[in-house]
């Protein structure tokens, strides 16, 4: 859905809840030019991505896609393509070589625990 600059720009973006080219590039890791940000949030904007207002003599952009929905299509997609479409797969590979640690996994087990409960199957 998004590339690696796209997804810099759109997690800016989400954090702040909107932003000019410039308030972008105050939160972005990697030195880039002003251009390339304004290029970057052009692009999101044809693909429908983020809208724009005038804001003076500059645009304020805001994010139109949300982050747990392109964090779902990022999930699916890496699913689908590496894992066989299979959930389970993704979920054996991110226990056993996702570095997780300890509070981590037993989170995971709690998730999973109340997960089932709710479905009916403990």
């Amino acid at each position: 859905m998004f590339s690696g600059r796209e997804l810099d720009v759109m997690n800016a973006l989400w954090d702040l809840g909107s932003a000019t080219v410039s308030e972008v590039l105050e939160t972005l890791p990697d030195d880039l030019a002003y251009t390339t940000v304004l290029t970057i949030l052009q692009r999101l904007k044809r693909k429908g991505h983020v809208r724009h207002e005038d804001e003076g003599q500059a645009h304020r952009y805001f994010p139109l896609v949300q982050r747990e929905e392109a964090q779902d299509n990022a999930i699916k997609r890496v699913t689908r393509k590496l894992f066989s479409d299979s959930p389970e797969l993704l979920m054996t590979r991110m226990v056993t070589k996702g570095g997780l640690t300890k509070d981590q996994l037993e989170d995971l087990r709690d998730l999973l625990d109340e997960r089932l409960k709710k479905r009916g199957e403990t």
